[in-house]
């Protein structure tokens, strides 16, 4: 079995604001992207367009309506990868050493030439962050695209995950979080971020932020309430509004 480091340098990974995600997948396609034409071997698509698709994504979103015990409903939008945990099951339960966590980093990732496809990892990852390549017949997962951010021949700008790079909310942050004073450290200070499931002990690197409740509906300024008045004379319903609204302008 593969052993994991005492300590590393550092702790590169995520926050990621849930309060923010508008639920869009640009991440999950830039993700795709991405890990496709760059890092190892390709994520395949078995009958992309058939009856019956399978694909290999390292990053998915899932939404949810919450309702919670004050305040009004709302959805949340839950993106999940893997979260490169300081104590990582699916490290440890490797039985040919092709998982495993760097030391200067943090990341999590699969040497996939040693990698055998038992799915050992999968069983022991207690988030699903994992997924056997049909095609290629070894384990993927995320890498934080470690081929960009340490890559000196994109602009400076570009050297983050391509999640990170690509979402249109800003609902994804990356750096270090083993640093109290990094950015991330101070966000997830500042709004109170979270584990996902602790009580699995694997000390996720990972972090969210949680949604701010939503606790009535906002009143509209008054101008505004003014040009949402209904009709009451010329023409009926809608045009009606339409037409009374435009001749406010």
């Amino acid at each position: 079995m593969t052993a994991l480091p005492a300590t590393t340098a550092r702790k590169l990974g995520l926050v990621i604001d849930l309060d923010t995600c508008v639920g869009c997948h640009a991440c999950v396609i830039a993700c795709k992207g991405w890990n496709t034409e760059n890092y190892g071997a390709p994520l395949s698509d078995n009958d992309a367009y058939g009856a019956a698709p399978e694909g290999s994504f390292l990053n998915r979103v899932h939404s949810y309506e919450v309702t919670p015990e004050t305040g009004a409903p709302m959805v949340v939008h839950f993106p999940k990868s893997c979260l490169h945990c300081e104590d990582a099951p699916c490290v440890t339960v490797c039985p040919t050493g092709a998982s495993y966590k760097r030391t200067e980093d943090g990341i999590v990732l699969v040497n996939e030439s040693d990698c055998i496809g038992c799915g050992l990892c999968a069983w022991a990852c207690p988030y699903g962050a994992r997924e056997m390549d049909a095609q290629a017949g070894v384990m993927k997962k995320c890498t934080l695209c470690v081929d960009r951010i340490y890559n000196e021949n994109l602009p400076e700008v570009d050297r983050e995950p391509a999640c990170v790079r690509t979402c249109p909310a800003g609902a994804r942050h990356f750096g270090d979080l083993g640093d109290p004073q990094s950015a991330v450290s101070q966000l997830v200070a500042t709004r109170g971020g979270f584990d996902l499931m602790p009580e699995q002990g694997t000390k996720p690197v990972n972090k969210y932020l949680p949604p701010r409740p939503r606790d009535q509906l906002m009143e509209p300024p008054a101008q505004l309430a003014e040009l949402c008045e209904p009709a009451t004379d010329g023409l009926p319903g809608f045009l009606g509004w339409i037409d009374r609204t435009l001749g406010k302008i």
